[in-house]
């Protein structure tokens, strides 16, 4: 499941500086930056479960 959250973190981030050197959008960017910070502070704080 973290994997999970990672690999979504990554994608939103990524999504992020497209979308904030690209296009310019506006509101959209700054939530997919906060989602993807979202993302990577619940894996860290689930830490890794084996």
């Amino acid at each position: 499941m973290s994997s999970l959250l990672y690999i979504i973190a990554v994608i939103l981030v990524i999504g992020w500086i497209f979308g904030a050197f690209v296009y310019s959008v506006g509101g959209l960017i700054h939530i997919l930056l906060v989602l993807a910070v979202i993302a990577v502070l619940f894996r860290l704080i689930g830490g890794r479960t084996v």
